[in-house]
């Protein structure tokens, strides 16, 4: 009888202001459950209103601080205060009203949410063992069944980082090796666009291409043809995968796991996943028939011969087997790929929409490199273009919340206790828009990288690879990648709304899923006229006797004739 008076209390007491988008969203996240299910339903969700008041009357007990948060609705925590479609913007204004550490209840589910430049940074350095472990929320777990890199936790988490990494560096990560191989492909983006003749067109699956090619070499030894059915299957569902996982259906999945055969979105997502592990498993497949221990090809060779090795040894217990190698796979494969053509998609986009940038950026180019192959050791002469690379990545927020880390330990953090296993949310958005940090965090500036003598400065607050334990691996490889496809591409076209649409009419506002991609919308790239004629060299180096050259073989070579 107590326990059904708190529950009635907390149900008819309750104050909430519920986001704008609230009554749509809530309604689209359960309109695809069946009928059939709605007693099981009701049965189970009576049960676990009444657990959920009990855990809120025993966890709010002590003296201890926890992070505030807005007042959690028994079951639903605090999900009608949130728009699930944008649940970072959400978050990001919950914190103009909470501070840098609150607690928010998602479902039964309590997230500790760390907002601002000063608090990410310093939990995830700083503290960086208390807030480095990895939460695997029930759709991550669906994805590596708690094998691989990205989703897992301890000695397997330790262990296959660390191989990750070393051999991705002896294949030339960040190296003259990688930057070959970026130029290589840079060819035949160009190329690509070249063949549109300067039409409109959605440049999102050629730059895909380019960027899963790069990552294709290491990991499987060989680039695809941009017309390859292969790689086209591969990255449609990578995009469509990207999509639903950040639904709102799925956050729903993730604070009620028993609801996923019921929803929609997560029945597709599951099917995706399902198909890329086929098609990955055919690709290991086919390269360990052809293995050679003594000359490996790419990232699975190695892995493989390191199996064989230790199986030989009589080791059969040890992190290198085949689930491990297929999720670390596609874990590198799907993080190598997609970020990277997102950014470069936004890139053009703000280059159309911003003709005056672009030209700085084109003049910068021309002075400096004229028409031979930009390197990356050209980045440093070219701080105006490494500026606008950076700010692209700022204001695009391409990952708004970091993937979810959970404590490892009890913690007082900033005057707040955190128990261990609680999720983290680690929310870049307010890293890259702190208004203490950004003159103008709205808008695009690359100015925010450069100083008054027009020198790029690097600054602390830039953090689009998050920072920690948990920092993106790939992160050299992806600077060396936007640096030369950006350059590559601005070194050759111009980049133009199409016919009929205005620079004010290109739309900034993302297609939002678990990362923020431009909207589909088309450009067209125009071939710039280049100056391939330099035989007395081009820019501050050029030879100061060039006009008078000139003369004299004109009159020098009339003569004679």
């Amino acid at each position: 009888m107590a326990t059904r008076f708190l529950l009635m209390n907390d149900l008819t007491t309750a104050r909430l202001t519920v986001a704008p988008s609230v009554a749509t969203s809530t309604t689209m996240m359960f309109e695809d459950l069946p009928s059939s299910t709605s007693l099981f339903l009701f049965g189970t969700t009576v049960a676990l209103l009444v657990l959920h008041v009990l855990h809120f009357r025993v966890d709010t007990k002590g003296n201890r601080r926890e992070p505030p948060g807005p007042k959690p609705l028994p079951l639903l925590g605090n999900l009608l205060q949130v728009d699930l479609k944008r649940l970072d913007a959400s978050l990001f204004d919950l914190a103009k009203k909470y501070g840098p550490v609150f607690t928010v209840y998602l479902g039964p589910k309590k997230v500790v949410v760390l907002a601002g430049y000063k608090t990410v940074k310093t939990a995830l350095v700083n503290y960086a063992e208390e807030f480095g472990d990895r939460e695997v929320m029930p759709v991550f777990y669906d994805f590596n069944k708690g094998h691989g890199i990205l989703f897992t936790n301890g000695d397997i988490w330790k262990e296959m980082r660390r191989f990750a990494l070393s051999t991705l560096r002896d294949f030339g990560m960040g190296r003259r090796t990688s930057e070959e191989a970026i130029i290589e492909e840079c060819h035949h983006l160009v190329e690509e666009f070249e063949q549109h003749k300067g039409e409109a067109f959605n440049n999102r699956r050629t730059v895909s291409y380019a960027s899963s090619n790069v990552i294709s070499a290491l990991m499987f030894g060989k680039r695809f043809d941009y017309k390859d059915p292969e790689i086209h299957s591969l990255l449609e569902r990578d995009t469509e995968s990207i999509r639903l996982t950040g639904s709102a259906s799925i956050l729903i999945y993730n604070a009620f796991p028993w609801l996923g055969p019921c929803l929609k979105n997560w029945r597709a997502l599951m099917k995706n996943v399902e198909d890329s592990v086929a098609e990955t498993k055919r690709i290991i497949a086919d390269l360990k028939e052809t293995l050679n221990p003594d000359m490996c090809r790419c990232f699975i060779d190695v892995f493989l011969s390191r199996k064989q090795r230790l199986e030989e040894s009589g080791i059969k217990d040890s992190h290198f087997h085949d689930d491990n190698l297929l999720y670390s796979v596609a874990n590198l494969f799907a993080a190598g790929s997609d970020t990277i053509a997102i950014s470069l998609h936004w890139s053009l986009l703000l280059m159309a929409k911003y003709p005056l940038i672009q030209d700085k950026v084109h003049e910068e180019l021309r002075r400096v490199v004229g028409s031979r192959q930009i390197r990356v050791t050209d980045r440093k002469d070219l701080p105006y273009t490494d500026a606008v690379i950076h700010e692209t990545q700022r204001l695009a927020n391409i990952v708004p919340m970091a993937i979810p880390h959970k404590t490892s330990r009890d913690v007082t953090f900033q005057g707040c206790f955190i128990e261990k296993g609680t999720t983290v949310f680690p929310l870049l958005t307010s890293v890259l828009y702190d208004e203490s940090r950004w003159e103008s965090p709205h808008t695009f500036n690359p100015s925010h990288f450069l100083d008054k003598e027009g020198r790029f400065v690097k600054r602390d607050a830039f953090m689009p690879f998050s920072a920690g334990r948990r920092v993106c691996l790939g992160e050299s490889l992806a600077r060396m990648e936007l640096f030369l496809f950006f350059t590559s591409l601005l070194q050759h076209f111009r980049f133009t709304p199409p016919p009929g649409v205005t620079e004010d009419e290109l739309s900034l506002t993302p297609f939002v899923g678990f990362t923020l991609s431009p909207l589909p919308h088309e450009l067209c790239a125009i071939t710039q006229k280049r100056d391939t004629f330099i035989p007395c060299s081009a820019g501050a180096r050029y030879f100061i006797g060039e006009s008078l050259a000139k003369i004299e073989l004109f009159l020098f070579f009339t003569s004679l004739l």
